[in-house]
């Protein structure tokens, strides 16, 4: 069970109420969901809302954490939905097996995967985490379990993934794995200027499968342009635990902007000192804040805001440094500044995220309105550029922004089961619905 409710930003309040999935499934199945609103919940790592239901009942999906079959010769793995990330990589590592699409974190369900169609380091080359779903079951309300695949409900398929958890309960899902080693070869150039980064990055996409930059946003827009290509041979078969933390939440925010300076500073110039490729585990190269527990305690009681966008390649070069120096000029400073190249490679979800163009990823501790101004900034920067705005690091954009960031949202509200609800569908949709006819009334 999970101890807490809560999303990984906590700037909103945990969720109060939660059932066992094993629970939820009998409700679903017997018609008898109850009176209030569902929403499943998988380990808490979305920042916002996207997994909350103040005025509903969460299901609680960490039970149903069973890999149900895995073939390593094929490298096509089923599992339910609640399964870690990090269960499934220790699974098949010793295989030569790795999913084919990570986020920053292995701590994520497999249905909050699907879910939220996370992206990782090389959407170029793999697209987003909804391409490697080969199919799943789905348990409406009505009690139907509907099993998705791109031939069979391809609608509800569409409408799942990336559909932030509205359209039924995940049971299972199948997945296609990678055959690679886990750990790559890692190369680290410094830039400094954002502009040499454009300059480089369409090229280290076509040479490497990932490719991610850290921005150094205090000190004008240098940082390291990381590329990476799995190993020939294989290596570390296991990540290591977290070997620190933050045992208990600080009063104040510890990321305060001199500390910040400091640590940039050392990063860039001791991540920085070599161009030469050196052998990564891939926990150090893909989820290098996995080893510090609690780390989200650093922003201190009030949480932290995390924006971020999506540009078109044809706006990025002003768009980008524009977002940069907002966040610099509202006085605000960004622990964690992160710029990739999303590559052509379309999502089979209707709502994903990841589309051709650079993603900015800033975030900020919480100071209350004056950092609410600056992410309404960041905002309006983003889509003047003809870009959006990640929902599922969200936990304050107006329904506008969503609109304009999601134009076939109507479609998925249509296929929306009418016993499930977020506080974030009910704060962005919902209020924009009105206008929309022949939808599902709200509750």
């Amino acid at each position: 069970m999970v101890a807490s409710y809560q999303s990984f930003g906590r700037v909103v309040p945990p969720t109060e109420r939660a059932i066992p999935a094993a629970e939820a499934i009998v409700r679903l199945q017997t018609g008898e969901a109850g009176d209030r609103s569902l929403a499943a919940f998988g380990n808490g790592r979305s920042y916002g809302d996207s997994c909350h239901n103040q005025t509903g009942t969460l299901i609680d999906m960490r039970t149903m954490n069973r890999i149900l079959d895995f073939d390593p010769a094929t490298g096509v793995l089923r599992a339910e939905a609640g399964v870690l990330l990090s269960d499934i990589i220790d699974r098949v590592v010793p295989h030569g097996w790795f999913p084919a699409v990570v986020p920053g974190t292995r701590f994520v369900t497999l249905g909050g995967a699907i879910a939220n169609d996370i992206h990782g380091k090389n959407h170029h080359r793999r697209g987003s985490f909804g391409c490697h779903v080969t199919g799943f079951s789905l348990l409406r309300s009505d009690g139907a379990i509907v099993n998705c695949s791109p031939e069979a409900n391809g609608g509800l398929f569409a409408a799942t993934i990336g559909g932030l958890g509205l359209t039924g309960l995940i049971l299972t899902a199948t997945i296609r794995l990678m055959k690679v080693a886990a750990d790559v070869v890692e190369r680290v150039e410094r830039f400094d200027r954002i502009g040499d980064y454009f300059d480089r990055a369409e090229e280290a996409d076509a040479q490497n499968e990932y490719a991610v930059a850290w921005i150094d946003q205090l000190a004008g827009g240098r940082g390291l342009l990381l590329t990476a290509n799995h190993a020939d041979v294989a290596g570390q078969t296991k990540a290591a635990g977290s070997r620190l933390g933050v045992p208990f939440q600080p009063p104040v925010n510890l990321l305060s902007k001199p500390f910040l300076r400091l640590f940039n500073m050392a990063y860039f110039h001791g991540k920085g000192r070599s161009a030469a490729p050196r052998r990564s585990g891939y926990q150090g190269f893909f989820f290098p804040l996995d080893g510090v527990g609690n780390w989200n305690r650093l922003y201190g009681p009030k949480g932290l805001l995390q924006h971020q966008s999506v540009i078109p390649f044809d706006t990025a070069r002003d768009a980008v440094p524009g977002l940069l120096a907002a966040a610099t000029q509202s006085g605000h400073g960004s622990f964690l500044t992160v710029l990739k190249r999303f590559g052509s490679i379309a999502s089979p979800g209707m709502l994903s995220f990841p589309r051709p163009g650079y993603t900015l990823t800033l975030d900020f501790p919480n100071a209350g309105e004056a950092t609410l101004a600056l992410m309404n900034t960041l905002d309006r920067i983003t889509l003047e550029a003809g870009g959006g705005v990640n929902a599922y690091k969200d936990a304050r954009m107006p329904p506008e922004t969503f609109a304009a960031s999601y134009p076939r949202w109507a479609e998925l509200e249509a296929l929306r089961d009418p016993a499930f609800m977020t506080d974030f569908w009910r704060r962005t949709a919902m209020r924009l619905r009105p206008g929309i006819p022949n939808l599902q009334a709200a509750e």
